[in-house]
């Protein structure tokens, strides 16, 4: 008995999940589908998730990003956090290797930080997704996770999102 107590008490002591959150507001990323329809198998491309813009009254602390609905074809291979300043302006769908890439090896990376957001702003950090085309896509990435921290209570908020990365069609 002692031990179905302890062994209970080990699984209700577990950190909560955090709490849906409400802070963030997806501007323009979140309304649109950005992508090509001249993507090949084995390329590399750098997605940017919505620019977080904290619209509450608090601060916010951004601990982790993710793509939520990814198809079968399509590898994230990393996340990446920069600065709007680093990579002069917003890489809102690059392929690696590009003209106008930016050399995100030589940037500064704040991926493994908090991000800071303060109250009624919009952040200067923005995260990217590395993703890699493995097979023909049969579907668009869709949907990007932000986990937050507000006020010391954890969040998770899902905005939309969505990179249409299509191949051709073998005639």
């Amino acid at each position: 008995m002692a031990l179905a107590s302890a062994l209970l008490a080990a699984c209700t002591s577990e950190e909560p999940a955090p709490v849906r959150g409400d802070a963030l507001h997806g501007g323009l990323q979140s309304q649109g589908v950005v992508g090509s329809d001249q993507a090949k198998v084995g390329q590399d491309w750098w997605f940017a998730l919505p620019v977080p813009v904290n619209k509450s009254s608090k601060e916010i602390e951004i601990t982790e990003v993710s793509l939520v609905d990814i198809p079968r074809g399509i590898k994230v291979v990393e996340y990446g956090a920069f600065s709007r300043d680093d990579t002069e302006g917003l890489a809102l769908l690059v392929l690696e290797g590009e003209p106008h890439m930016p050399d995100l090896d030589r940037l500064e990376n704040h991926i493994r930080e908090p991000v800071v957001v303060p109250a009624r702003q919009e952040s200067d950090i923005y995260y990217l997704a590395h993703l890699k085309i493995t097979a023909p896509p049969d579907q668009s990435v869709r949907y990007c996770k932000f986990q937050y921290v507000q006020g010391g209570e954890k969040y998770t908020q899902t905005l939309d999102c969505e990179v249409d990365l299509r191949t051709k069609k073998k005639a």
